[in-house]
């Protein structure tokens, strides 16, 4: 009996071991992650504490032709874009003459228009969603591109499948990408398009990346080929990209921002250069190469 015991409980505990990493390498559902990733460490450039009226950066952009920043608050905040110095400090405010129901990403095409995206929809039942286009220039002079996901027939769906919140656009080539905030699991960023011009619009679903996190925030490069998304505390980068509208069938970098909390916006300063700002209201650049 002893002898048997001795047989018994090592190859228990074998057993158990590869049944944990088996378990561990596969998503909630039994389905395995078929994403290729690659980890690294990355290292932050803390740059300033964000100013007193930005009390959520949920958004961020590099102004074209300017050496400065814009950036917006979160849900039921003022609608109002504030623009910084490399420093941080805020230099201008434009306000615009609409709401912020939900306001969570900023993005500008390559004319200076900028696309504020009204998107936020925590419980998935919002039929509200809509993308603000204005030019800095003309705050007065505001387009609206109303949107409906082309997958979604419940307000809201079962909490499994809450997969229909956006925090995460950006453009390329009169597109605007949307990047979902998986509620649900908490796994798959879907990824939709719609047209960068005025009217109501179904959001095409075109894929979806394997991101293990709930992405809030999405850039592309000034040379579209790196597409960055960013989650808590990561950046998922897609390098290398041939085409913008199929980016999330290559492969995806993990870069850690370790020390940066909750991360929720992100740009391109130039094709190397990242800026992100955190819930924590801090500034940071991450330099590629």
């Amino acid at each position: 009996m002893k002898l048997f015991l001795k047989i018994l409980i090592p190859l228990a505990l074998v057993l158990g071991l590869i049944f944990y990493l088996t378990s561990n390498s596969s998503t909630a559902n039994g389905e395995s992650v078929s994403q290729e990733t690659e980890t690294v460490a990355g290292s932050l450039q803390t740059i300033a504490a964000l100013p007193s009226q930005v009390k959520e950066s949920s958004g961020i952009i590099t102004l074209a032709g300017k050496d400065a920043f814009l950036t917006h608050n979160d849900a039921g905040n003022q609608p109002y874009l504030y623009e910084l110095n490399q420093s941080g400090s805020l230099t201008n405010t434009i306000k615009l003459d609409v709401t912020n129901k939900d306001w969570e990403d900023l993005t500008q095409d390559k004319d200076g228009n900028l696309y504020i995206a009204d998107t936020g929809n925590n419980d998935n039942k919002r039929r509200d969603l809509t993308i603000y286009k204005v030019h800095p220039g003309k705050p007065t002079e505001i387009e609206t591109i109303k949107l409906t996901y082309e997958d979604q027939t419940k307000f809201p769906p079962a909490k499994k499948e809450r997969n229909f919140d956006c925090e995460a656009i950006f453009w390329h080539n009169g597109t605007i990408y949307l990047i979902s905030k998986d509620r649900g699991r908490k796994q798959t960023a879907k990824v939709y398009t719609v047209p960068a011009k005025a009217g109501t619009h179904t959001a095409k679903l075109i894929g979806e990346a394997k991101t293990n996190s709930a992405v809030t925030g999405a850039a592309i490069s000034p040379d579209a080929e790196t597409i960055a998304l960013v989650s808590e505390g990561k950046v998922h980068l897609f390098a290398n990209v041939a085409d913008p509208a199929t980016f999330f069938s290559g492969k995806m970098e993990e870069i850690s921002l370790q020390g940066a909390g909750q991360t929720e916006a992100v740009a391109f300063e130039d094709n190397n250069t990242m800026v992100i700002t955190s819930e924590g209201g801090n500034l940071y650049k991450y330099k590629l190469n």
